[in-house]
């Protein structure tokens, strides 16, 4: 789904085209971090350390966190 126009999405690349590289790679850090506490959130509390980083990799890469959690479990 794309409900964003033309224009809006020209206005959006050029702006952030005007920043610093580190002020991009910052607003970035950033949303991971935050996108990492929600689903961090949603987590069930009692889960052990490993299960917990596991399940984060899940919600952020798919079954590409299974292949790579495979030589682990």
């Amino acid at each position: 789904m794309d409900d964003t126009t033309p224009e809006f999405r020209r206005l959006m690349r050029e702006r952030f085209q005007a920043l610093a590289p580190a002020e991009r790679v910052r607003m970035c850090a950033e949303m991971f971090e935050t996108a990492r506490r929600i689903v961090e959130a949603s987590l069930p509390t009692n889960l052990d350390p490993e299960e917990r980083r596991y399940r984060i990799c899940r919600r952020f890469y798919g079954d590409l966190a299974d292949r790579a959690y495979s030589t682990f479990r």
